[in-house]
C-alpha cells in the first residue's frame, strides 16, 4: 500500500453504517506537539463523511461534455486573488491550444437559471477556453452549496496552489457568506484552531491592501500575522497604503510587493531612500524571465533559472549589436 493510500484509508474511510455515534470524549489534556496533532488529526476524522461523500461523487466515473464558457458562472465564493500578470495561466492557454484540455472542469446545474451552470474549480482552464474560442471540457454533477465549496477548497488544497492569505481570505468570505465552521474546514481540510487563525487574520487586514499586494505564495502565517499587528498602527497603515497606490509596484510580482511592505514596516513606516530602480524582465503574453536594477553604480540582470541558459546565449549573440548602438547613441 503507497503513502498516500495509507493516508487516504485514514482519514477518508466511510464509518460503517451500524456504528452509533460516538459519545462526547471528556476534555483533553494537551501536552505538546503529540497532543496537538492528535486534536487536528480528531478535527479531521469529524469532517471525513463530507469529504468522502464528496470523493465518492467524484470518482463515479461521470460522462465529459464540451460546454460553452458563456454558460458557466463562477463559483459562490471566490478563493483566489486576482494578479494583473498571470504567466501561468498564459502558459495554461498555450497548452490547451497546443494539446486540447486534458483535465475537465467540475460544474454543478445552476440551482436558478436552466440552461446554466456554477464551477466548482477550473476556473483557469474555463478562462483560457473562452479565450481561445473553444468549448470547455466539464464533468456536471448535483452538488449542494455545501459539496461545492469542498469540491472548490480540496482541489486546489490538492494542488497546493493556494497561498496562506489566499486561504484566510476564502474561510472569511465562506463565514461571511453563513457558512458553518464544519463545512469551512472540511474544505479548508483543516481543524478549528488553524481555521480561527485564518479567519482572525484575514479580518484584521484591510481587505484592500490583501488585493493590492496580491496572493504572496512565499509569505506564510507570521509574515501576515507580522503585517497585521503592524497596520493597527493608523501612521503604518497610511504608510503601507500610500506605498501600495504607487505605479511603480504593479511591475512587481506580489512577493516582491510583500517585501517592499514589509520593508516600510522595517523602517517604521519611512520610505527607504533608494537610488535604484527595478523592472521585470517580460516576454510578449506576461512570461517573466528575470528582473534588471539599474543603479547608479551598476546594472544587474537577474534572470530565472529555467530561461538562463537560453537568455544567456541570445545575450551572447546580441551584444556587440547593442554596443555598436549604444556608442551611436552616446556619440563615443
Amino acid at each position: 500500500m503507497s503513502r498516500r493510500d495509507t493516508v487516504n484509508s485514514l482519514f477518508f474511510k466511510k464509518p460503517e453504517a451500524a456504528a452509533p455515534s460516538p459519545a462526547k470524549s471528556p476534555e483533553r489534556v494537551r501536552t505538546g506537539a503529540v497532543a496537538a496533532m492528535g486534536a487536528s488529526l480528531q478535527e479531521m476524522s469529524e469532517n471525513a463523511k463530507v469529504v468522502d461523500k464528496l470523493r465518492q461523487q467524484l470518482s463515479a466515473g461521470e460522462t465529459v461534455v464540451g460546454l460553452n464558457p458563456s454558460q458557466v458562472d463562477g463559483s459562490t465564493v471566490s478563493d483566489r486573488i486576482a494578479v494583473e500578470v498571470d504567466p501561468g495561466f498564459e502558459q495554461l492557454a498555450a497548452s490547451i491550444a497546443d494539446n486540447g484540455q486534458q483535465v475537465p472542469i467540475l460544474v454543478r446545474p445552476h440551482p436558478r437559471e436552466a440552461g446554466r451552470f456554477q464551477i466548482a474549480y477550473g476556473r483557469r482552464r474555463l478562462r483560457a477556453a473562452a479565450k481561445l474560442g473553444r468549448e470547455v471540457k466539464a464533468i456536471v454533477r448535483e452538488l449542494s452549496d455545501a459539496e461545492l465549496i469542498v469540491a472548490q477548497g480540496r482541489e486546489n488544497l490538492d494542488r497546493e496552489d493556494l497561498s496562506f492569505i489566499e486561504k484566510a481570505l476564502f474561510a472569511k468570505r465562506l463565514e461571511d457568506a453563513g457558512y458553518d465552521r464544519h463545512t469551512i474546514i472540511a474544505a479548508l481540510s483543516t481543524d478549528k484552531a488553524d481555521l480561527s487563525r485564518y479567519i482572525t487574520i484575514a479580518r484584521r487586514i484591510p481587505e484592500p491592501i490583501i488585493h493590492r499586494i496580491g496572493p504572496a505564495p512565499k509569505s506564510g502565517r507570521a509574515r501576515w500575522l507580522g503585517l497585521a499587528e503592524k497596520l493597527e498602527d493608523t501612521r503604518m497603515r497610511s504608510a503601507v497604503d500610500a506605498l501600495l497606490k504607487e505605479a511603480r509596484l504593479s511591475s512587481l510580482d506580489s512577493d516582491e510587493r510583500f517585501r517592499a511592505v514589509w520593508q516600510v514596516i522595517d523602517t517604521g513606516g519611512n520610505r527607504p531612500a533608494s537610488s535604484s530602480e527595478r523592472v521585470d524582465l517580460r516576454i510578449p503574453g506576461g512570461r517573466r524571465l528575470g528582473q534588471a536594477t539599474f543603479g547608479e553604480r551598476e546594472v544587474r540582470l537577474a534572470v530565472d533559472a529555467k530561461a538562463a541558459a537560453a537568455f544567456s546565449d541570445f545575450m551572447r549573440l546580441e551584444l556587440p549589436e547593442l554596443m555598436r548602438r549604444f556608442a551611436e547613441h552616446s556619440g563615443g
